[in-house]
């Protein structure tokens, strides 16, 4: 059975690191204690570093990150962990890397075995058949833009309909009524706090209140917090 946890953010204003979906990532890895995390979204700061900032925020649930740039062969480490996640960052940069490093496979079979996946930002929108709505400017060009499709929607993380005043460009809405107008799969627009629980075939919005979801032909629909259908 699939278990995902798919999150719009890592931190929320005010909040230290990884502060607002700690409690969320505790329960979703229950016995499980190890992590294997996959930094390759970090584009202007090191591995190293982004390792130490999440391996600091999950000590503190007893649980021990190893990164997985660490490791002689990454493949055997994928196929060895206890449970795998996927940070934020470039989800361009971040794709790229996992396709030239042969990863992709080896994720997929490893998370339909019943291995625990989670994902903040780019990491979410990894898990979506593709990254045709993830936010990210395009730094490096991957082989395609199909990602891991371990869901079958889409995601739109740090969703906001919010606008700048005097501002001529489209509105994040505006964008996906874009994707929509030509693209089959929906999207689910996540705010920041926001994220999906997944269990198997039941899916869980975890949040304060209701959120967007943009199908094809422009129709837009709601889903409110607990179990939702997409």
């Amino acid at each position: 059975m699939k278990k995902l946890l798919l999150l719009s953010n890592s931190t929320l204003p005010g909040q230290p690191y990884l502060g607002w979906p700690k409690s969320h990532i505790n329960e979703f890895l229950g016995e499980v204690r190890e992590v294997l995390f996959i930094p390759y979204a970090a584009v202007s700061f090191s591995y190293d570093d982004y390792e130490k900032m999440v391996a600091d925020a999950l000590a503190e649930i007893g649980v021990k990150v190893t990164s997985i740039h660490h490791t002689e062969n990454p493949i055997k480490a994928i196929e060895n962990a206890a449970s795998i996640f996927v940070g934020g960052g470039n989800t361009f940069h971040l794709l790229y890397q996992l396709q030239s490093k042969n990863l992709v496979d080896a994720i997929v079979k490893k998370v339909d075995e019943g291995t625990p996946y989670a994902g903040w930002s780019a990491g979410a929108n990894m898990a979506c058949p593709t990254i045709k709505t993830t936010n990210d400017m395009p730094v490096i060009e991957p082989l395609s833009f199909n990602a891991l499709g371990l869901i079958d929607f889409q995601i739109n993380p740090h969703y906001t309909e919010k606008t700048i005043e005097g501002h001529g460009g489209e509105s994040r809405l505006q964008r996906l009524k874009e994707y929509a107008s030509i693209n089959e799969i929906p999207v689910a627009c996540l705010p920041e706090g926001f994220g999906f629980s997944i269990y198997g075939s039941e899916i869980t919005l975890i949040g304060s209140e209701e959120i967007t979801v943009i199908k094809k032909g422009d129709h837009v629909a709601t889903l409110s917090p607990g179990v939702v259908s997409i």
